[in-house]
């Protein structure tokens, strides 16, 4: 049964189906139809719909997420065997999986008193570089203090500090403006007895984000890094955990801990860094004590904040209340106090482009931070530790109070805070801070670069399993890849249950055809009242008007699917044609599909292909897909993304839908429903058809086209050596959760097997060079071969820039969509 509908599916066979009565294409709506009603442009209302969907399932991750977590409170060894899982997620998602230097060296560069004219007579401060992995450092500044415990100086309490992005560790070590001494964390601790490591953090200045043989941006430092290192399902923020812990690696190397001994380990981040220390705590069950200065709050307006602090699938497992429960029944300290804010990115200027993604830094408010707090008591206290995790707020403009350090000293076995000496002032070699800063983004870019270079051979270990001995074979075999790349990479929204509740209007009337503006509901409306998250960016445009209290207000529909269905007048009684689903790109609508007015913007990439192709005889519908209104739309990404989603996630169920209610018009031939899409939509012709199979019992696409946009796209998003790359332009939505080690568009491509599969490729596209859509091409067309059916795949290449040529495309839509080609 199995293979008889699949082959029903593949080969897009017609079937014989009861006779029915020719449409009355004169009326204002169809048949079955309510009249559509909207005074909103149709992608404005859908763009909406979609934000404030995002938003609710947002405010929602908290109650889900105890279905991810199966705590054991019987004992601590119970408990922390309970939440193993959970901490191997957490390292996951932010990409903190790279294996680690083995024994890392430390090289030490020490001060003389000309760069450092303010030394301290309690420590010895040097400059010190250790190993991390493969071609990569942790830099920063060792303040080694001269109160050790000769008897044992393997148990000298041991702090890694980590400052703020935009705070350098010559700041906490008193060899540089920037702190008052009461606030410099790390000569502070120095002076009262602990080994401190100051790390250097990528900051977020622009200096070197690019390339000085492509260009350079305004994007910070931690979204260049970031970009190219959420497509290999790597962050900036794992790497960075990755050098704290790299650094405890060298300070304390487990050959050298006695069994059960305490290490005497502490963490302390103000800002990015408390971010950064509540993270390496959360994984590195080595670290006793953690201090969070200015960071700690609800993360559900994470959003609002930088790109660089997106983490794929956060919200569905971890709050900060849930980090922090990893770190139970260890110390814990929360300082609430002013952090470093920020605004945005830096302005574009002369010399760097701009593209950098909107989002600001304010400092949360203490009810945030107790809200918080309440959340990640309940798991202290559940293994009789709640005097394990204390808040203190801080009424001072800086981090690092008397009262915060004191709670960390005491948890280190040391005494109080000791009274901090004058120094005098220090002279600042920025040009050895500035080196630093390059070198280490450098590093970071090339091990980004190297993980990219490597990813094909990792994909194809990956995809070894598809099993190519016979066609019914590979179909069954792929079923595993589907669920995985849909569920991991995508990500998966519940099916739609509500009714689709279809509404048109007649939008064109044309001698050979006429227009239905169509509408139908995916996923209900909900409250349309929203508070603002604290210190949400106003510079972000939102999806509603603000009223004077802080909601944002406005009418919700709901997440709709839409688009315009074009009919042919010749349609004869009883009739069933095939469709041609015809999907504009990048900021683009229905209509643009459809306008045969050479003067038209729309026309130069579109060339009217869906009137082309319904004066042909075809079927046409054209949908809305939701990319558009710029940072309106690019932001629905940054809500979804904590959820596990995307974009996509959106446009599936919409595409779903919108074969389901095309399937039941009495005119249309449910097998026989082909995918055609330029540009954006050619991204959408290797996603969605690929997910959308059809079955006995629902309609999916028969074909697809992909126009104007196949490529080797996992180089195309993440590489910083080609002119070509998303790296540098402002699609800072277009990067997917680690696609280079899942599935670049070959991969995505084998999803269709066997259903027929096409490329249109013009010489001039920009978006890529031929070579990389050849080079990622021939893997497809070699996949249909082994399997025997090398007649259902092809491309075209035509001299031609990023069009719709509509040449072989065409042929290859009647030849498998089964419709004679015009006289």
């Amino acid at each position: 049964m199995r293979s008889s509908i699949l082959a029903a599916a593949l080969f897009c066979l017609a079937l014989t189906r009861p006779a029915h009565a020719q449409p009355d294409l004169s009326a204002d709506h169809l048949d079955g139809t309510e009249p559509l009603v909207m005074n909103e442009p149709l992608d404005v209302v859908m763009v909406r719909g979609i934000n404030y969907f995002a938003e609710r399932e947002i405010a929602d991750s908290p109650n889900r997420r105890p279905a991810k977590w199966n705590r054991d409170y019987s004992s601590v060894q119970a408990y922390e065997k309970s939440v193993e899982p959970n901490r191997e997620r957490l390292r996951e998602i932010i990409g903190a999986v790279d294996e680690r230097v083995a024994n890392p060296h430390e090289w030490f560069s020490f001060f003389d008193e000309s760069v450092f004219a303010n030394q301290s007579d309690a420590f010895d401060p040097d400059v010190v570089r250790w190993d991390c992995m493969e071609g990569v450092g942790g830099e920063g500044i060792t303040l080694m203090s001269f109160e050790i415990d000769e008897k044992s100086p393997d148990l000298q309490p041991l702090v890694i500090l980590i400052p703020d992005a935009s705070q350098t560790p010559e700041m906490h070590a008193g060899m540089a403006p920037g702190l008052p001494p009461q606030f410099q964390i790390g000569r502070r601790l120095a002076e009262s007895g602990c080994d401190v490591v100051i790390l250097s953090l990528i900051d977020r200045s622009d200096e070197f984000s690019g390339n000085s043989n492509i260009r350079y941006t305004n994007q910070p430092h931690r979204e260049f890094i970031y970009r190219m290192a959420f497509e290999m399902g790597r962050h900036v923020i794992g790497y960075e955990v990755q050098k704290v812990l790299a650094a405890i690696d060298a300070r304390r190397p487990a050959d050298l801990a006695e069994p059960g001994s305490r290490e005497n380990i502490a963490v302390v981040g103000v800002g990015e860094g408390g971010l950064l220390a509540m993270l390496a705590a959360a994984v590195d069950p080595r670290i006793d004590a953690c201090l969070v200065s200015g960071y700690f709050q609800s993360r559900e307006g994470v959003w609002h904040e930088p790109i660089y602090r997106n983490v794929w699938g956060q919200l569905t497992e971890f709050g900060d209340a849930e980090v922090a429960s990893l770190i139970a029944p260890r110390r814990l300290i929360i300082e609430a106090c002013p952090a470093p804010e920020v605004d945005g990115p830096p302005a574009a200027r002369q010399g760097r482009s701009g593209g950098a993604a909107p989002g600001r830094i304010a400092t949360p408010s203490v009810d945030a931070v107790k809200y918080e707090i309440d959340r990640a008591r309940q798991h202290f206290e559940s293994l009789d530790s709640g005097e394990n995790i204390a808040l203190v707020v801080s009424d001072d403009d800086y981090a690092g109070s008397v009262d915060a350090l004191e709670h960390l000293l005491g948890t280190l076995g040391l005494g109080g805070l000791k009274p901090s000496n004058e120094l005098t002032e220090s002279s600042v070699d920025e040009d050895r801070i500035q080196r630093r800063q390059q070198r280490q983004v450098a590093e970071l870019d090339r091990f980004t670069q190297a993980l990219m270079h490597r990813s094909d051979k990792v994909r194809d270990r990956f995809w070894s399993s598809v099993d190519r001995s016979s066609v019914e074979a590979c179909v069954e075999s792929l079923e595993f890849y589907r669920d995985y790349v849909y569920d991991n990479m995508i990500g998966r929204l519940p099916e739609p249950e509500m009714p689709l509740n279809p509404r048109t209007r007649k939008v064109i009337d044309e001698p050979t055809h006429v227009g239905y503006e169509v509408v139908l509901d995916c996923y209900p409306a909900g409250d349309t009242q929203r508070p603002i998250p604290e210190g949400a960016d106003t510079s972000i445009p939102d999806t509603g008007s603000v009223d004077e209290i802080g909601w944002a207000v406005g009418k919700d529909w709901g997440v709709i699917a839409g688009g315009i269905l074009l009919l042919p007048k010749d349609l004869k009684e009883g009739e069933q044609r095939p469709v041609v689903v015809c999907q504009h790109g990048l900021e683009g609508r229905p209509i643009d599909t459809i306008t045969t007015d050479q003067s038209d913007r729309a026309w130069g990439p579109y060339k009217g292909f869906s009137t082309a192709l319904v004066e042909r005889g075809f079927i046409v519908y054209a949908p809305q897909n939701p990319y558009r209104g710029h940072d309106a739309f690019r932001v629905i990404q940054r809500k979804s993304n904590p959820m596990g989603r995307s974009l996509f996630s959106y446009i599936i169920p919409q595409h779903g839908r919108t074969l389901e209610w095309l399937a039941s018009l009495p005119y249309v031939d449910r097998d026989r429903i082909g995918f055609y899409g330029l540009s954006y939509g050619g991204k959408t012709a290797v996603r969605v058809p690929p997910m959308l199979v059809p079955s006995e019992d629902k309609a999916g696409y028969c074909l697809s086209i992909c126009s104007a946009d196949y490529n080797e796209w996992v180089r195309k998003n993440a590489s910083s050596e080609d002119r070509y790359s998303y790296v540098f332009t402002g699609e800072y939505e277009i990067f997917e959760w680690n696609m280079g080690h899942v599935a670049n568009y070959a991969e995505l491509s084998y999803l269709m097997t066997p259903r027929p599969f096409m490329v249109e490729r013009g010489h001039d596209d920009g978006v890529a060079p031929d070579e990389w859509v050849a080079w990622e091409y021939a893997k497809v067309r070699r996949h249909y071969t082994k399997l025997g059916i090398s007649e259902r795949t092809e491309i075209e290449f035509f001299d031609g820039p990023h069009t719709i040529n509509g040449v072989g495309t065409y042929g290859f839509l009647h030849r498998h969509l089964d419709w004679p080609k015009p006289q």
